[in-house]
């Protein structure tokens, strides 16, 4: 994220990545041709391509293509205007395919077993590494796309600080940027389909992902000790060449990135347009601010919650989205809010939202996220849409109105086209 020499400080600077799928037009049926639509920007099959502020890059699958800032940007006002102009600029580029960009956390029709086409190009061994070990023939390798938030810190001091913070956040974080209802065609049931397969994808060698939740490690030495080299240690049997002693190896929701001073964060399922990402990348950022400065609870407090304790509400959060109860009033102190026994995620997300954010500039991301504290996460949004017992066609009509709203830069809404 960081190319300075000069780390930037806590909350200096922000990257972000958003991840769309190419599907066919009139049929969604997913398009591998991420690597021509590269090609025909650039003449060459590269894994990145930089416009100046943006950049697009491949992922381990041929039918998606990421949007990225180039580096850090100092500000995250506006930045749903700049990936809104690729993302139209690509649709352009993909008509004479017959091809568009869907948006969400998952594709509702895809079948992982036949329609999974992996990178051929520049640094495919990488892929090739992981499809060897964990047959990438899946709905949690190939048919999951997400937002990723990388935030900087200078050094071990703020890396603590931020560590914490974002460890007791992570949990419910899915309720506001669940997208992922739907697989094979069918409701799932579960608000964050992607994350559910997510969790999973990597049990053959379990400490790859762990809890999701990363472990309590608040410095750079005991992060590798207890996390990265203990990681590199169990992929050794089936890592033979050795590609991925890496840090990008570890899946855990929240990554520390040593070599660029910044930690991923990468639980949020993709929206349905870059302006409700920004929204809830925003509402992230400021409730993250405000642990930092220790507003509610001491990092020491934070610091002492344990994986366990925190992945049984990720689980729980996974499962319901803002709909999910927290009985564990400890956990709901740490933010500030008062409430009886328990409250919800979702009461807890819109006492957040008043108490962290002024989004009075920007009339767009506020309507975004008024959308989803009043309405629901994307997920419950499109299960509303399709109905209890949704058939294939009228599964394509709702997400065909979902790629209106990512061209358009719209927030979605049941009951009228974006």
């Amino acid at each position: 994220m960081n190319r300075n020499k000069t780390p930037l400080r806590l909350f200096e600077g922000f990257g972000v990545e958003l991840e769309y799928m190419i599907v066919e037009r009139d049929t969604l049926k997913v398009k591998p041709i991420t690597d021509k639509l590269i090609y025909d920007q650039v003449g060459e099959y590269l894994s990145d391509v930089e416009f100046g502020d943006i950049a697009w890059s491949n992922e381990l699958v041929l039918h998606v293509v990421e949007l990225k800032t180039q580096g850090p940007v100092a500000n995250l006002a506006g930045l749903q205007w700049k990936m809104l102009e690729h993302v139209r600029k690509i649709n352009q580029m993909l008509q004479k395919y017959d091809a568009m960009l869907l948006p969400t956390g998952a594709h509702p029709l895809m079948n992982p077993d036949t329609d999974t086409m992996l990178w051929p190009h520049e640094h495919n061994a990488v892929y090739e590494a992981y499809n060897k070990i964990f047959d990438c023939r899946g709905h949690g390798w190939a048919n999951l796309q997400s937002t990723h938030l990388n935030l900087p810190f200078a050094d071990d001091e703020e890396f603590e600080k931020l560590h914490a913070a974002i460890r007791v956040l992570l949990p419910i974080i899915p309720a506001l940027s669940a997208s992922s209802p739907i697989l094979d065609g069918k409701l799932t049931g579960i608000d964050d389909a992607r994350l559910e397969v997510y969790r999973h994808n990597q049990d053959s060698v379990p400490l790859i992902a762990g809890k999701v939740i990363p472990e309590q490690a608040f410095s750079k030495k005991e992060y590798e000790e207890k996390i990265l080299n203990r990681i590199y240690e169990s992929i050794k049997p089936y890592d033979e060449e050795g590609v991925l002693q890496d840090e990008f190896l570890n899946s855990r929701g929240a990554i520390a990135r040593f070599q660029r001073s910044a930690i991923e964060i990468r639980l949020l399922d993709i929206q349905e347009s870059p302006v409700a990402d920004i929204a809830i990348v925003q509402a992230i950022v400021g409730v993250l601010q405000a642990l930092v400065a220790e507003r509610w609870a001491s990092i020491e407090e934070l610091k002492s919650w344990h994986e366990d304790r925190l992945a049984a509400i990720l689980q729980t959060v996974i499962a319901k989205g803002q709909q999910a109860v927290i009985t564990d009033l400890e956990f709901i102190n740490l933010f500030g809010f008062k409430c009886g026994e328990n409250c919800t995620v979702g009461e807890l997300w819109k006492h957040l939202s008043k108490e962290t954010l002024q989004l009075d500039d920007e009339p767009e991301v506020a309507y975004a996220l008024h959308v989803i504290l009043s309405r629901g996460n994307l997920s419950r949004r499109i299960a509303e849409a399709t109905g209890e017992n949704p058939t294939k066609e009228s599964i394509k009509e709702v997400y065909k109105n979902l790629a209106i709203c990512l061209q358009n830069g719209g927030v979605f809404l049941p009951e009228k086209p974006c």
